[in-house]
C-alpha cells in the first residue's frame, strides 16, 4: 500500500514539472517544404510525454542560422522564462536536437548560460545534459560537431556557388527585370522578366543616348511606369534606380570580385549590350546632362528650357492670383540687372509661339523624302561592308589579346606591389575591351534589323517634331526639348523667338534647303543705281540658272 502511495506522490511531482518547446530551421526550403518545424516539435512533445511535462509554449526561428545568438524565437522564449520563473521554479526548455540550440560552440556555451540564468534547463531525447566533466566535455564535442559541419556547409555552398559563376551562371538572388527557369543540363537560368526587362532595357538605353541626362530622369522615368515596383511609400527611391543604372547583370556579363572571379559572358541574355552600358556608366561620372528639375511638370513645361531674350538666363515659372482670387500661370525672368526683369510673359502666348517655332523647324516632305534615300543608301552600303568589319574587330581582338599577354609578363616579372597594383588595373581595363569587342564581333550580321525599323521613329521625328509634342506627354516634350535644340532658344517678349542654336540632324536639313554659295548676277552686289545713258539700254540677259534643285527641295 505504501508503494503505490510512493508512486502515485512521484507521478504528482513529475506532472507538475513545467516545460517549453524550442524549435529552429536554417533555411527557406525547408520552411516552404513544412518539414522541420513541425516534425521537431511531434518529436519533443513525445519525449514530454514520457517525461510527464506539462507543455506550456512552443517557440520557433523560421530560416535563422544556427551561428547567431540574437534570433526572435530565443528572445522570446528567455523573456517568457524570466516572467515564469520568479518564485524559483525551474522550467524545462526541449530541443530536438544540440544541432538546433546552435551551430557554434561560443553561441551554443552563450546560449546555455542565458537560459540557465533565466531559469531554465535544457532537456533533449538526443542527449542527456548533466554538469558532470564526461557530460560537458560530450556536450561540448556535440555543439564543436555542429559548427563543423555549418562551417562545412557553408563552404560547399560557396564553392558550388563560385563554380556556377565561373562558368557563367548567377547563383545568387534573381535580380529585378529577370526570373530563374529550370532548364535540362544546366539548372535555373536567368531569362527575361517581363515587362520589367523592357522597362529596365528603355532605362538604361536612354540614359546611353541621353535620352535621360540624368539619374534624376531615369527615376522618374521609372516612377511613371505603373508595373515598375515600389517601396512601401509608392516610391522609386535614389537607391535602387543607381543599382538598375550599375548593375553588369543587365549587361549580359557575370562576376564576384569577393570571391576572384574576373569580369566574363553570363550564360542569360543581357538587357543591353556591354558598350551600352560603358555608356551608362560613362554618363554617371561625368554628372548630370541637361539635369532633371523636380518643379519641372506639364503646368510649365518650358521652364528653364526657354531663355530670356534680353540677358540669356533660363525663364522661370510662377503662379500669380488676382484680387479676385483666380490665379494666372505667367514665365518670366528673375535675373538681377536683366531689363526685362520681373515682366512677365502669359504662359499661353509663350507656348504657343513654342508650338509655332517647332512648326517651322519642319522640313519639307520632298527634303525628308530625299534625306530618307541618302540615308538608306548609307545603310545599304555599311551592310555591304561586313566582313570587313568582321575582319577589323577580329584584328582588333587579336591586338588586344597580345598587350594583355605582355601585361601578364610584366606583372610575373614584378616585385613591386604598386606597380604590379597598376597593371593589374590596367589589364581589366583590356579585358573590359576585349570583352566589348568580342560582343560586338558575335553581333555583327546576328539579329539585324530592317532600315524601317530603325529609322522609322527618327525620320517621323526630324519631318514633325511638332507632332511629338503635342501628344502632351511629358517624356516626350522632354525628349522634343532635348533633341530640337542644341542649346534654349531665346524668347522677348516684343519680339518672340529669335533664331535658336538648332541640333545637329535640324542643321544638316537645312544646310540641304539652303546652299551657302551660288553664282553673283552681272549686276554684282552694289545697288542698281543707273546712270542716264543705261536707263535707255536694255541690261545684258543673267546666264546664271536658277536654283531648281533648291526650289524643289524647299517647296
Amino acid at each position: 500500500m505504501s508503494d503505490i502511495l510512493l508512486d502515485s506522490r512521484v507521478r504528482m511531482n513529475a506532472s507538475s514539472i513545467q516545460a517549453v518547446i524550442y524549435v529552429r530551421i536554417s533555411s527557406v526550403a525547408q520552411l516552404q517544404k513544412g518539414h522541420g518545424l513541425a516534425s521537431q516539435e511531434t518529436r519533443c512533445r513525445e519525449f514530454a510525454r514520457l517525461k510527464n511535462y506539462n507543455v506550456l509554449e512552443v517557440f520557433s526561428d523560421e530560416a535563422v542560422s544556427g551561428g547567431v545568438f540574437d534570433r526572435p524565437g530565443i528572445e522570446e522564449m528567455l523573456a517568457y522564462l524570466k516572467r515564469r520563473t520568479k518564485k524559483g521554479e525551474t522550467i524545462i526548455v526541449l530541443i530536438d536536437d544540440i544541432s538546433r540550440i546552435a551551430r557554434d560552440i561560443k553561441t551554443h556555451l552563450d546560449l546555455r548560460a542565458a537560459i540557465s540564468e533565466a531559469g531554465g534547463k535544457l532537456e533533449s531525447p538526443s542527449i542527456e545534459f548533466g554538469e558532470d566533466s564526461d557530460s560537458i566535455l560530450v556536450e561540448n564535442l556535440l555543439a564543436s560537431v555542429s559548427q563543423h559541419q555549418r562551417q562545412k556547409n557553408a563552404e560547399q555552398t560557396k564553392n558550388r556557388m563560385r563554380a556556377r559563376i565561373m562558368n557563367g551562371y548567377w547563383p545568387f538572388k534573381a535580380v529585378i527585370g529577370y526570373k530563374f527557369q529550370h532548364v535540362k543540363g544546366r539548372g535555373k537560368v536567368l531569362i527575361r522578366d517581363e515587362p520589367l526587362a523592357s522597362i529596365i532595357q528603355q532605362a538604361l538605353e536612354g540614359m546611353a543616348s541621353r535620352r535621360f541626362g540624368s539619374q534624376a530622369e531615369v527615376k522618374r522615368f521609372l516612377q511613371n511606369q505603373p508595373a515598375f515596383p515600389k517601396n512601401r511609400f509608392g516610391l522609386v527611391t535614389d537607391e535602387a534606380t543607381n543599382r538598375i543604372l550599375t548593375r553588369l547583370l543587365y549587361a549580359g556579363m557575370v562576376e564576384a570580385p569577393d570571391w576572384n572571379v574576373s569580369l566574363r559572358p553570363g550564360q542569360h541574355e543581357g538587357l543591353v549590350s556591354l558598350e551600352t552600358f560603358q555608356k551608362v556608366q560613362k554618363h554617371l561620372n561625368e554628372g548630370s546632362y541637361a539635369p532633371a528639375r523636380a518643379d519641372i511638370s506639364n503646368d510649365f513645361i518650358l521652364r528653364g528650357a526657354v531663355a530670356c531674350g534680353s540677358c540669356g538666363h533660363p525663364l522661370t515659372a510662377n503662379w500669380s492670383q488676382s484680387h479676385t482670387g483666380k490665379k494666372y500661370p505667367y514665365y518670366s525672368c528673375f535675373k538681377k540687372g536683366c531689363p526685362s526683369a520681373r515682366k512677365s510673359i502669359r504662359r499661353d502666348k509663350l507656348e504657343s509661339d513654342f508650338g509655332a517655332l517647332l512648326a517651322r523647324l519642319s522640313p519639307g516632305r520632298e527634303l525628308v523624302t530625299f534625306a530618307k534615300g541618302m540615308f538608306r543608301d548609307i545603310w545599304d552600303q555599311l551592310n555591304g561592308q561586313e566582313d570587313l568589319h568582321k575582319h577589323t574587330l577580329r584584328n582588333d581582338v587579336r591586338a588586344l589579346e597580345k598587350k594583355i599577354g605582355q601585361l601578364l609578363d610584366r606583372i610575373v616579372e614584378s616585385d613591386n606591389p604598386s606597380v604590379v597594383g597598376a597593371y593589374e588595373k590596367r589589364l581589366t581595363k583590356l579585358e573590359t575591351d576585349k570583352l566589348v569587342l568580342v560582343e560586338k564581333l558575335q553581333n555583327t550580321g546576328a539579329n539585324r534589323h530592317t532600315f524601317e525599323e530603325v529609322f522609322q521613329l527618327s525620320m517621323e521625328f526630324l519631318s514633325n517634331p511638332q507632332k511629338l509634342w503635342e501628344t502632351g506627354r511629358l517624356e516626350h516634350r522632354h525628349l522634343v526639348l532635348k533633341l530640337a535644340f542644341s542649346e534654349p532658344p531665346r524668347y522677348c517678349r516684343e519680339n518672340g523667338f529669335s533664331n535658336p542654336e538648332k541640333s545637329l540632324p535640324f542643321k544638316v536639313l537645312e544646310e540641304f534647303c539652303m546652299p551657302k554659295t551660288a553664282m553673283a548676277e552681272r549686276e554684282g552686289f552694289e545697288p542698281s543705281v543707273l546712270s542716264p545713258a543705261q536707263r535707255f539700254s536694255r541690261p545684258p540677259r543673267s546666264t546664271t540658272p536658277a536654283p531648281l534643285l533648291t526650289g524643289l527641295l524647299c517647296g
